[in-house]
């Protein structure tokens, strides 16, 4: 996995149901290696997406901003390493992750993360990458899910398959669940071939945008602008019930 990180990287999801995950599963066989992470096949993420009061990230997501950019802790449940990470997509479509490593899901501003051998504080790094400090933020949704990771035997890309995702929302504590759904994320650096697509279009499962903070965010608090998310709500839906 470190010889493929794909820190800087285009992804391309797509949205199937649990019951095609299983015919895609058997057409992947002897095209990829799948991740053991703590002797499983299956790992256990949790991850909490930071906002501003006026929710300046996910409203730059709904009106189509880009550049734009997340702010996000993430758990591997299995090892409980956690990160704080800034997503960044550009006008071209690629996604560049920045990240520190920080003790728990509960950050603090003068926590110290350190990668690649250098300290860095929280505050510091939250205002190199997105020009705010923590208090200008707060803990809005969280999800927890499960994922299975594929690599070609190129080891050109990575396919991240993640299913069982629960949302909480800090700020209505609600809850809600993408039910039968599985969200199939292809990251690679630039167009290079993969064999997955093939196999995706023999099984008619269509590239479909999927952001879990967004989505999340719709699920739980129906105060937030949505009307953009609208359509994407009815196409998850039909997807979920055509098994």
């Amino acid at each position: 996995m470190k010889e493929i990180r794909l820190m800087n990287r285009t992804d391309t999801k797509f949205v199937t149901t649990k019951e095609r995950l299983v015919k895609l599963m058997e057409l992947c066989q002897g095209h990829y290696y799948a991740q053991f992470h703590c002797g499983s096949r299956i790992a256990s993420y949790k991850t909490t997406y930071w906002d501003t009061e006026d929710c300046f990230y996910y409203l730059q997501h709904h009106n189509g901003r880009a550049p734009r950019q997340k702010v996000r802790v993430r758990t591997y449940m299995d090892s409980h390493d956690t990160f704080l990470e800034v997503k960044t997509k550009n006008n071209h479509k690629r996604t560049k992750k920045k990240r520190i490593m920080v003790a728990s899901q509960d950050v603090k501003a003068d926590e110290i993360g350190d990668m690649k051998g250098t300290a860095i504080m929280v505050d510091d790094f939250l205002k190199d990458q997105v020009c705010r400090n923590l208090k200008e933020i707060h803990p809005t949704v969280q999800n927890q899910f499960r994922r299975i990771t594929l690599v070609n035997h190129g080891k050109s890309e990575r396919l991240t398959i993640d299913f069982d995702i629960h949302f909480h929302n800090f700020d209505t504590d609600r809850e809600d669940n993408t039910g039968n759904l599985v969200i199939v994320e292809l990251k690679r650096d630039g167009n290079v071939y993969s064999p997955i697509l093939a196999m995706l279009r023999d099984l008619r499962i269509k590239p479909h945008g999927f952001s879990k903070y967004c989505i999340g965010s719709v699920l739980t608090n129906p105060n937030l602008k949505q009307n953009r998310f609208k359509p994407k709500l009815r196409s998850l839906q039909k997807i979920s019930e055509n098994k």
